[in-house]
């Protein structure tokens, strides 16, 4: 590679088009796939509290059906559909917390890694140039 110095300006303002449109594409791939795992767990935590809403509706059901059994006074069962309905909710309970868990994961939504990578690049390229102008 030729002494800087010793390249023409055209020369050196086209090197520094190519070489910005590569980091500006590398920065674009980065934000997509900081974008992706974000939406990945997005989309598991939203699936658990879907998962935990429709135990939850089980889990009522079957507390109904306790409180008709126990009003009407029929001994074994309501006890058993307490059981159930209390081991739903429990299932509901832990499917909640699982669900904030991953969606705790996803915020905040910016791409965090891109944005200190392009701080970090234009740092650099200011002092790039702050250097060749002194020259």
């Amino acid at each position: 590679m030729a002494d800087v110095s010793e390249l023409s300006a055209a020369h050196l303002v086209r090197q520094a088009a190519e070489q910005v449109s590569t980091l500006v594409r590398d920065e674009l791939r980065l934000a997509q796939a900081e974008f992706m795992e974000k939406g990945r767990h997005a989309a598991f935590g939203v699936g658990m509290f879907g998962g935990a809403g429709v135990t939850a509706v089980y889990g009522l059901g079957a507390l109904l059906v306790a409180a008709g059994l126990a009003l009407a006074l029929v001994v074994p069962g309501w006890a058993a559909a307490l059981i159930v309905s209390a081991v739903l909710f429990l299932i509901a309970g832990l499917q909640v917390l699982g669900g904030r868990r991953h969606l705790r994961q996803i915020t905040p939504l910016m791409p965090e890694q891109t944005i200190s990578s392009v701080k970090a690049d234009v740092d650099a390229l200011s002092v790039a140039v702050e250097e060749r102008n002194r020259r």
